[in-house]
Formats: C-alpha cells, structure tokens, sequence
C-alpha cells in the first residue's frame, strides 16, 4: 500500500511539472487551469478617452403649430411608423368651415372675371360713346344717337369716340379687378390649406416614436411639444472634444469606442465635425457612425479614445483583456511568480490597444508573468492579496 501511495505521488508530481513547463498550471484548490501569459511591450501613442452620448442620426421634434385638442395619437414609445404616417393630429372643424366659405368666394370671384370679360367684349363691338343704353328703338335713345351725339362733336362740346374709348378702359379695369379679387379666393384656400396641414404632424421617414409629451383630449397651443421621433436603425456617437485634441482627429477616421452595454469595444468612424467650438466650453462636437450591429439604443452612454499627437510615442505594458479582474471599480491582475501561488495585484489601465490588448500604466513592468484569464478559471477563488503598503508601492510604480 506504500509503494502504491508513493508511485502516486510520483506520478501526480511529474504531471504538475509538465504542466508547467508548458505554460499551464493548477491555481489554488480549483481543478480548472489558467493560461500564463508574459507581460509584453508596445510603442503607443498618448489617448484621452472622452464620454459621449449614443444619438439616432436622424432625429426631429414635433411641436404644435396651431391651437387645438388632440383627436388622434398613433401610437406610443418604440412604435414604427412608416415615411408619410400621421402621428398626431388636431381637431379642424373650424378651418374646414372657413375653407368651404373660401371656396364659396372662389366660385363669385370667378363669376364676376367671366361677366368683366363679357362686357369687355360687348363694349368693343358694340359699344356706344354716351353713357345711355346701347339698344332701343324709343324716342330718347334714338334723338341720342341721331342728333345729340352729332351736334356735339359738330359744337366740339364733347368727343364720342373719346368716350367710346374711355368705357372700353373702364371694362378693362373691371376685368383687373375680378382678376385680383379671383387670386385673392386661391390665396385665402392656400393659406387654409396650410393651416389644415398644421394640424397634422406627419412622419418624414421611417422610425419609431422616441418620447411622447401629450395624450388625446389634451389641448395644446402653438410650440407646444408633442412628440420625439427619430430612425434608430442607424446610431451614432456625440461627444464634445477639447479643441486641443482636434488636430488628431479627421473625417472617415476610425476611433476606437466602448460602449455601456457589456463593455463592449468597438470601432467606429467620423462622420461629422462641426465647424465652430463651442465659445464657453471650448469644445467641438463630433459624430461617430457607429457600426449596424452595435449594441444599444439612443441616449447611452459611450466612451470614445481620442488620440493625443500632441504627446510623444512611448513604450508600454500590454496586456489581454481578458487577463483583467474587476474589484469592484478597480482593475486587477492575477501575478505569478517562481512558482508560487498567483497574487491579485491592482494595476492602472491606459487606453486599448486594439479589440484585444489594453496598455497598463502602472502596477506591471515587461516580462512579468500573468494569468491570461483568471476569471474563467477559477483562479481568483484563490487569490492571495497583498498588504496596503506592497499595492501602494505597485500602483505608484
């Protein structure tokens, strides 16, 4: 039973060796193992990362452009409407009564321009130059147009055809008028026609209702707001950049992000810089496309890396993302050395390196050993902390 015992232990002994010398090892009182890895160095360049706010890229704001009550809403937050659905619309029995009194005006004005240009027509063909009637056969219209009218050409005491010629003008002017008086009833039915399509908001593209500020039955007043809408398909990153950090930054470049769901790292690409800073906080604004697949909505909260040239190149620790533990709001990593049991040990981290690697500031030095993922492993059930002053030393290093 002895020698069994001992060849056991032999055997158990040679196993761990193996596994070490290949860059696995047991950790603590776990059955799972963790990868080793070596702390290595990359020349990067000084990144600033900046908060910012996931926006939709197109967006607008629907408010009341006329007095009313609400008699239809079409729908909540998160509904999808398509380009040219009503969203909102307001009562217009008012505005319908004036147009159909607008259109009744519409009908006289052209009445009256037909009759102008009638009359128009019958004074040119047949027109008299005295102001009396034109047609019968009576004893007063007959001495007017077989002696009167003569005699005073004859005398020169008055002018037919001047007085022809001025009723033709008169007609003319009538037909003016009507002409006018008929745009002014189609400028009144356009202006009504506006005002009716006030009373509705309309969807310009496709998207989803994003806040709603009123209910049906509630009476609104010009610029009243009513509702948020905005195409979330397609997201965006706003963040404000200091202006002393623009000159690193260039549209279509891509710029490294993580976002707040699931600390995801992603990349994303400029799309828009504004033109001016803003004069009291001295930033820009800038917009980052953010890909199709990216997690999230509007209004979360992003982080972008913003590259520093204004800071030299310098070499620093790498690690893997992986090899990272969270205590709490402090990172961690999982140091083995000479074969002893791994110790948790508080680093800094810098900026991300790719999707991947993230640099270290202080806390690690190149060529230190790590656990490459001790958080699956089951590595950091074991760990043994070091005191104060040793993670103080560390941190400061």
């Amino acid at each position: 039973m002895l020698n069994r015992r001992k060849f056991s232990l032999g055997v158990l002994t040679l196993l761990a060796g193996s596994l070490w010398c290949s860059g696995v090892m047991a950790v603590g009182n776990t059955n799972t193992t963790a990868s080793v890895i070596t702390v290595e160095s990359s020349t990067i360049g000084a990144t600033t990362t900046l908060g910012g706010t996931v926006v939709p890229f197109k967006e607008v704001a629907f408010s009341a452009q006329m007095p009313g009550r609400i008699v239809y809403l079409a729908g909540v937050e998160g509904d999808w409407f398509k380009k040219g659905d009503i969203l909102v619309a307001l009562d217009n029995d008012d505005l319908l009564a004036k147009r159909r009194s607008a259109q009744a005006a519409l009908a006289q004005a052209e009445s009256n321009w037909r009759n102008a240009r009638v009359q128009y027509t019958r004074q040119v063909y047949s027109g008299s130059s005295m102001g009396s009637d034109n047609t019968g056969m009576a004893m007063p219209k007959l001495f007017d147009r077989m002696v009167t009218m003569p005699f005073s050409d004859m005398v020169g005491a008055d002018s037919p055809e001047l007085a022809r010629r001025a009723q033709i003008y008169a007609q003319g002017t009538a037909i003016d008028q009507a002409r006018h008086g008929l745009a002014q009833a189609h400028a009144a039915i356009q202006e009504l026609d506006a005002k009716l399509r006030d009373t509705r908001s309309v969807a310009p593209f496709p998207g989803v209702i994003i806040t709603k500020s009123v209910e049906k039955g509630d009476t609104v007043q010009p610029g009243m707001p009513l509702l948020s809408y905005a195409d979330t398909r397609t997201l965006q990153v706003k963040v404000d950049v200091p202006a002393r950090l623009m000159p690193g930054i260039k549209k279509d470049m891509v710029i490294p992000a993580k976002l707040d769901v699931g600390d995801t790292r992603i990349e994303t690409r400029v799309s828009q810089i504004y033109p001016m800073a803003d004069p009291q906080r001295h930033t820009v604004t800038v917009k980052l496309d953010l890909p199709s697949d990216a997690p999230g909505g509007p209004g979360m909260y992003a982080e972008v890396m913003i590259p520093d040239v204004t800071t030299p190149l310098r070499n620093m620790p790498t690690i893997l993302k992986s090899s990272v533990l969270w205590r709490g709001s402090l990172p961690a990593v999982m140091v083995v050395s000479g074969g002893k049991e791994p110790e948790l040990r508080m680093v800094r981290l810098g900026g991300f390196v790719d999707n991947d690697t993230v640099s270290v500031l202080s806390g690690l030095q190149v060529g230190e050993q790590i656990l490459a993922n001790p958080a699956q492993s089951g590595a950091a059930s074991g760990w043994r902390e070091r005191g104060q002053t040793e993670g103080n030393k560390n941190t400061n290093r």
